[in-house]
């Protein structure tokens, strides 16, 4: 069977042929595909590469991007190439070295094409706008549609509002259990521990746990700041439940989606909806089977409700499932 290949790695092709003008920075929550994407596209391109990884490192330093920097260099000799740093974000100072070494290959005409990857789109985005600004665009990288998890995996649509958009996941969908034990290790605790706790501060771990499985549990629905805090039953006051529900979405686990108003205050204090990124996390947390799901129409029905308002509500995650196919589907399966 032939991989299968997002229209994402196609424009990033394309950028890799153009002239060089900008860093290529794609950026999006673990387990979504960008290292293969990115892999796709530079062989699309037909150019050199140099491969480098903040994962394979420890500690990451400035200095390492500089070795990796030349070494690049080197292979390109003369000619052009593609440095791709991956896990860019473990390095320190990296938007300081990044600029420094990109601006020194500007000067001097090399002809580098650089592509970072990012993990944790909010730190990614933070080094970008401080240090970086008008030397880079961005490849947001999301989980993945309906029409593309059914033309790479065969899912149906009934599979794809349970088993979500993770295409890692999407080969163990056959063994319940086994799905349900990956999405917990390798998708939840892995984004939380090594996305969020390791790399921002948090100063109450337990809490921050605790708002995600909340948000999860009431996702499509809105809860008061106040009625979370007495949900939680944990030591926290709303300003920071509202923290931890932006470093969660910033990671692509779950978002806290408030209220319309011209007055940001009002804004504010509105009652968040939560929202859930991908309808997987909730069911691998909740480990009730798809078959018992839909045998339970009014539970099967939460769940399109949750996948429909996720599509209508953000864009920039829209999946190919409509609103009016998700209200269908729930009809059709829940007859």
């Amino acid at each position: 069977m032939a991989e299968f290949e997002r229209a994402a790695a196609a424009v990033l092709a394309g950028r890799l042929r153009e002239r060089r003008r900008f860093l290529q920075v794609v950026s999006g929550p673990r387990q979504v595909g960008k290292t293969t994407l990115v892999q796709q596209a530079v062989a699309r391109s037909g150019l050199p590469v140099q491969w480098a990884s903040g994962d394979d490192q420890s500690p990451v330093d400035a200095t390492w991007i500089e070795q990796q920097w030349e070494a690049a260099r080197v292979a390109a000799g003369g000619d052009r190439a593609v440095l791709v740093i991956d896990e860019v974000q473990k390095a320190r100072n990296w938007p300081e070295t990044v600029k420094r070494l990109w601006d020194e290959d500007s000067r001097k005409r090399r002809d580098l094409v650089v592509v970072l990857l990012g993990s944790v789109p909010r730190l990614i985005q933070q080094g970008l706008t401080e240090s970086l600004a008008g030397r880079f665009e961005v490849h947001p990288v999301r989980q993945w549609s309906f029409a593309e998890m059914q033309a790479a995996f065969g899912m149906t649509l009934d599979e794809y509002l349970y088993f979500g958009g993770y295409p890692g996941a999407a080969p163990l969908r056959d063994d319940g259990k086994r799905w349900q034990s990956y999405v917990r290790s390798a998708l939840i605790e892995t984004t939380i521990s090594f996305d969020v706790l390791q790399l921002v501060r948090v100063d109450k771990p337990a809490l921050l746990r605790r708002v995600f499985e909340l948000a999860c549990r009431y996702s499509g629905r809105e809860l008061s700041y106040t009625k979370m805090l007495g949900q939680l039953q944990d030591a926290g006051n709303t300003v920071t439940i509202a923290h931890y529900l932006e470093l969660l979405d910033a990671a692509g686990m779950v978002a806290g989606l408030q209220k319309f108003a011209g007055d940001i205050a009002r804004r504010r204090a509105s009652s968040p909806k939560l929202q859930v990124h991908d309808q997987g996390l909730v069911n691998a947390l909740e480990g009730v089977p798809l078959a018992d799901l839909k045998s339970d129409p009014e539970r099967w029905g939460r769940i399109v409700d949750r996948r429909s308002a996720r599509t209508c509500c953000t864009p920039r995650h829209a999946t190919n499932v409509s609103c009016s196919t998700g209200a269908m589907a729930a009809t059709k399966s829940t007859s």
